[in-house]
């Protein structure tokens, strides 16, 4: 589990880790980055209270860096990914450990089923669990069990690990599709399984869900520039969506202007058709069953899904065209995260 500035998270989630039905040794290894709200301090009370908790130093603050510093200090031989913003049912291992063997599978992994407790939170929560909201990808809201292109989290066998290479530690955001690239081209298996699910809180405010998925977009694009076709064309929905935006904006401009007149000003008003669909998606979206009970729920909804598909779309144009560097993901770095009651 890498960990950093997680105080409100932390203590259940290591709750549900520790709390798994699993029929043989266990330990959970923290990777503790450099937080600034106390969350390394109760990491320190937590492992006093429990010995299979076991703590790294991960200065660097880099998730691949911080699972590949745990994946090193671990003692068995299958490695299940966990992170300080979810939480397992106790069952979780087990089934997936199941999995694992029935299907003769490298990596197993289930549902991300998102969760939220304020309104803004909740919002988050059905773009997340929404189709429409992060692309359709099998683990969030999948339900046929069978080959997958990557894993949620995670349980991997270590051996296979060992084969391809840990997590690349050069890769910030979409650390974990890249190790699954590996594993596919060497000839194992990634398998989704609907049955697992675990429950993941998103980010609590406007600022952190764009700095996230900003980040996490620009990573995309610097994927694309690596790997090419190997990504799937889903992710090119939010950047054609932030180009047809800009093409809207320019042919308004110069039909206001009336630089574009007669033919040439209908002819360019297909332009505006993408982006009418999508607004109407949108609010479909927003006022149908997943967007909430009440209204301000469907606001929030509303405003939700554009705010994540444009910071990740505009991300992901800038992470083509210039790279992705030295950008993280901020959106867990500065203040204390909202407890959970």
């Amino acid at each position: 589990m890498p960990v950093l500035n997680e105080h409100g998270y932390l203590r259940r989630a290591v709750e549900t880790v520790l709390a798994q039905d699993v029929d043989g040794p266990t330990e959970l290894i923290l990777a503790l980055g450099p937080s600034t709200d106390g969350t390394s301090e109760l990491a320190r009370e937590l492992a006093r209270t429990d010995e299979r908790l076991v703590l790294v130093d991960n200065p660097a603050a880099d998730i691949p860096v911080g699972l590949n510093l745990a994946i090193r200090t671990a003692r068995h031989p299958t490695i299940v990914r966990v992170d300080a913003h979810s939480e397992l049912d106790p069952s979780y291992t087990r089934r997936a450990l199941a999995t694992l063997d029935r299907v003769r599978a490298a990596n197993v992994g289930g549902v991300m089923r998102a969760e939220g407790r304020t309104p803004f939170q909740r919002a988050v929560a059905r773009a997340y669990n929404s189709p429409i909201g992060l692309g359709g990808g099998a683990y969030h809201g999948g339900t046929q069990e069978g080959e997958a292109e990557s894993a949620y989290l995670g349980v991997m066998r270590r051996a296979v690990l060992d084969e391809v290479g840990l997590f690349d530690e050069t890769i910030r955001r979409g650390e974990d599709w890249e190790l699954n690239l590996r594993i596919r081209r060497a000839g194992y298996l990634v398998w989704f399984d609907p049955t697992l699910d675990v429950t993941y809180w998103p980010r609590e405010s406007w600022t952190r869900l764009v700095r996230q998925f900003s980040a996490t977009g620009r990573w995309r694009g610097e994927l694309v520039r690596r790997f090419g076709r190997g990504n799937s064309l889903r992710f090119f929905a939010p950047p054609a969506l932030v180009l047809a935006i800009a093409a809207s904006i320019i042919v308004g401009v110069l039909q206001l202007a009336g630089v574009l007149q007669g033919w040439w000003a209908v002819a360019a008003s297909v332009v505006y058709v993408p982006v009418l669909a999508y607004a109407v998606l949108v609010i479909g979206v927003a006022i149908g069953r997943g967007g909430g009970h009440g209204w301000r729920d469907k606001l929030w909804t509303a405003a939700v899904l554009p705010t994540m598909h444009l910071a990740w779309g505009w991300g992901f144009l800038v992470g083509v065209v210039r790279g992705a560097h030295d950008t993280v993901d901020t959106s867990r770095l500065g203040s204390r995260n909202t407890p959970l009651p």
